[in-house]
């Protein structure tokens, strides 16, 4: 009881429900509260201090940014159940909404300036300039000549969809970038990819049927994720039984500048990570492949869990129709 009373004390200010209220909608650090509700990094960095003590905010620490969010479990549920009782049409809290939309659409901004500066010849890897050619043929071992059904989760500008096309029957890109999507479209049509399309969406919730694609690759995309496990169980849901998961990825560093140039969120990954990642996910990785340059690039696959009493067999679901 003590420790509830507690939560509802530190709760019981102005400030600290506008910031329970803003980490409803997702991660924010200290330097985006501060734009939002327009007060000083060291008064709400003393709120933000009092809402985690208590449990009601979740402060983790990624590369150079340290990020608020709701926790799981009880004290989440209650945190929630507190910013539902809001009301919906307060002013002050209208507000925050409006600047909170403005510094998550900034936040984009940056991260894909890169993207409009450059356009279609854009991509991470030669951003940062690694060895893109070495990664592909190291990707093309891993796909084999009849690969069927691919997915390509952050399809960016189609190049793996284009570099992929010759070997799977139909290709599907999902990006959150309209402006991502013109290029890749342009790209597919100068390479003559018809077996392959790109689509509007949301790596969390993929509008597509489950078992629907034989291989998912995820090239540079989980380093961005804010939750990398629930972008990988989307990936296990729609891959068939026995389906192929690839993740291109950094391996983890130390590279701080590059959280924030490159709107980072993940400092790469390491071994026992991943592994327990897709293990979460169901699937059952194999060892890693490495490709040396001035950051180490892996390309982790693994394998979805084939059936071993499979039922009647029932026609697959198209790529088409989920196009």
């Amino acid at each position: 009881m003590e420790h509830l009373l507690s939560s509802l004390r530190a709760v019981a200010e102005p400030t600290r429900l506008r910031l329970l209220a803003l980490a409803a909608r997702g991660s924010f650090c200290v330097m985006e509260f501060t734009e939002i509700l327009g007060q000083s990094q060291p008064r709400l960095s003393r709120h933000l201090k009092l809402l985690c003590d208590c449990g009601l905010l979740d402060r983790v620490r990624e590369g150079a940014n340290v990020w608020f969010a709701l926790p799981h479990g009880e004290l989440g549920a209650l945190a929630r159940d507190l910013v539902a009782r809001l009301p919906a049409g307060d002013a002050i809290l209208e507000s925050d909404r409006r600047q909170a939309a403005r510094v998550l659409a900034e936040r984009a901004r940056i991260a894909s300036e890169s993207f409009r500066v450059k356009g279609a010849d854009w991509d991470e890897m030669r951003a940062l300039d690694l060895p893109a050619a070495e990664v592909e043929a190291a990707l093309l071992r891993l796909v084999p000549q009849d690969a069927g059904r691919l997915l390509d989760v952050g399809t960016g500008t189609g190049r793996v969809l284009e570099l992929l096309a010759p070997r799977i029957s139909r290709g599907l890109g999902i990006d959150a970038s309209k402006a991502m999507l013109a290029l890749a479209r342009a790209r597919l049509s100068r390479a003559g990819c018809a077996q392959c399309a790109v689509r509007l969406g949301d790596m969390y919730r993929l509008k597509l049927a489950d078992a629907s694609f034989d291989v998912v690759v995820l090239q540079m995309v989980l380093h961005h994720a804010e939750d990398p496990a629930g972008v990988l169980a989307e990936t296990a849901r729609v891959l068939r039984p026995g389906g192929a998961a690839i993740v291109i990825d950094l391996a983890a560093h130390d590279r701080q500048d590059l959280t924030a140039r490159l709107a980072h969120r993940h400092p790469g990954f390491t071994d026992p990570q991943m592994r327990d990642l897709l293990r979460d996910a169901g699937m059952a990785a194999a060892p890693p492949t490495p490709v040396p340059g001035p950051l180490i690039i892996k390309l982790w696959s693994a394998t979805t869990q084939a059936q071993t009493n499979p039922a009647a067999p029932q026609e697959a679901p198209t790529l088409m129709s989920a196009l």
